[in-house]
């Protein structure tokens, strides 16, 4: 039964994690985005900007991203068997990607703080599908769990992925024509 709960709270905190890092890298984009204000707009902007995502930041995402780890470490310490299985060892990959994704946005925040970024918005836009890559590529391996299934899963996942970036550069195609 404690697996089970520790199953539930790794669900819950990964899905707060998630929203986190989708919001994080909309509010970079505002942010880079203000710099094409008048002067005084964009102070007021930015400085907003740099409010909602310290309050975003450390409110919500990074105590999220703790207590999924935490949980998530919880299971495997409840069932060490889980370890033993290759899908497992996929997940776990993913999910160092994700943690190293988590702490680029991390720097990212500094940057923007600081008047450092040199991000530019479709970059930005572009930064925030890999989050989607990830959630996709970790709920795939954890629901499949099985080495044929991965392999189609890593090709759906290849041309998800050309679909989001395509579907990228086409917003900014029709955003900059209007």
């Amino acid at each position: 039964m404690t697996y089970l709960y520790l199953k539930s709270l790794h669900i819950i905190f990964v899905v707060s994690w998630m929203a986190g890092l989708f919001y994080i890298v909309r509010l970079f984009v505002y942010h880079v985005e203000a710099n094409d204000r008048p002067e005084q707009e964009k102070v007021i902007l930015q400085r907003q900007f740099e409010i909602m995502q310290h309050k975003l930041w450390y409110i919500i995402t990074t105590p999220a991203m703790v207590l999924a780890v935490l949980a998530g470490a919880g299971m495997v310490y409840v069932n060490p068997d889980l370890l033993s299985m290759p899908w497992m060892h996929v997940k776990l990959t993913f999910v160092v990607g994700l943690l190293i994704y988590y702490f680029i946005c991390q720097n990212i925040i500094k940057q923007l703080k600081q008047g450092t970024s040199t991000w530019t918005s479709t970059q930005l836009r572009i930064w925030n599908e890999l989050a989607t890559i990830f959630l996709v590529a970790i709920v795939f391996t954890v629901i499949l769990k099985s080495a044929i299934d991965w392999i189609y899963g890593l090709v759906g996942l290849v041309l998800f992925s050309v679909i989001i970036m395509s579907a990228v550069k086409i917003y900014k195609y029709y955003r900059l024509k209007k």
